[in-house]
Formats: structure tokens, sequence, C-alpha cells
């Protein structure tokens, strides 16, 4: 049994991002692996550092958070802001430049960068406007039918 995304939009590769009409309210995302083969990982990360951080982690690590057969590998956030000009649009495009090398702050969810086949990963997209609540929600969710976080989302 996978985890339901329904309501969710997009699914498009990382790469495409930049040509898709993501929408700039807040919501929530998630990246899944639609491929249910053994994961390959990476021994270093191509994403960007930021502040000085090396974003690789151990294989070991990726191996042990790996939830065999499950697509969603991370779900996140994208808030408006005290600005109120944040959202998914930004910071999905954030997500993006982050594992294209970048030195950009998102730091959570960096491990898909260590899939050898992060460049086929799929994101998708709803808009709420309790981003932080639905996010929780969905991973205590995740939690309850798993016994674990998605593979990406590290901390608590």
């Amino acid at each position: 049994m996978n985890f339901a995304l329904d309501g969710f939009g997009g699914f498009v590769p990382f790469s495409r991002l930049p040509d898709t009409d993501v929408p700039a309210e807040p919501g929530v995302y998630v990246v899944v692996r639609r491929t249910e083969t053994t994961p390959i990982f990476l021994p270093s990360s191509p994403a960007g550092w930021f502040k000085g951080k090396d974003p690789t982690l151990p294989v070991a690590e990726l191996h042990s958070a790996w939830v065999p057969g499950e697509p969603v590998l991370y779900i996140g956030k994208a808030a408006a802001g005290q600005s109120e000009k944040r959202g998914l649009r930004k910071r999905l495009d954030e997500y993006r430049r982050h594992g294209a090398g970048q030195p950009v702050g998102h730091w959570g969810g960096r491990m898909i960068w260590q899939l050898a086949d992060s460049a086929e990963l799929l994101v998708g997209w709803q808009t709420t406007d309790d981003a932080r609540a639905t996010e929780k929600i969905m991973i205590a969710d995740f939690v309850a039918m798993y016994g674990k976080r998605p593979f990406a989302n590290r901390t608590g």
C-alpha cells in the first residue's frame, strides 16, 4: 500500500519546474520516485554546499532511512513568509537550484540528491493556507503507516 496523494498536482521532474506553472500560493509538496527498483546511492552529493556545509550524508544512513516500495521520498512545506511573497513556486525553485549544485538554503530533503536517479524524481504540490500544519499531519500519517518518516524527512 502506498501513501495517498489525493489532491496533488504537478508531478514533473525538477528540471521542468522553471517552465511549469507552479502556484505562488503556500502549500505542501512531495518528491516521488516512480520505480521500485533498489536505489543506488551516490557516495557524494552533487547538491550545493550552503554556509560551508557539505550536503553529503553517509551511504549507510541513506540505506537505513529508505522505505522500500514507497514512492514518496520527501514531504515539504512552502509557507507564504512574512513578506507574503514566498510560496510553492519560490520554495521549489530553491530546492531545484540546491540540487543543481547552487549554494541555496534548502537543506531539508537534501538526501534525494544522493540518489543516482534523482533526475527522474517527480515533484508534486497542493496549495493550502496552513502549510506547516498540513505537512505535520502528512508526516504523522506516513509514520503511522510505515513506522518511520519519509526517506528524506530527517528532522522532527
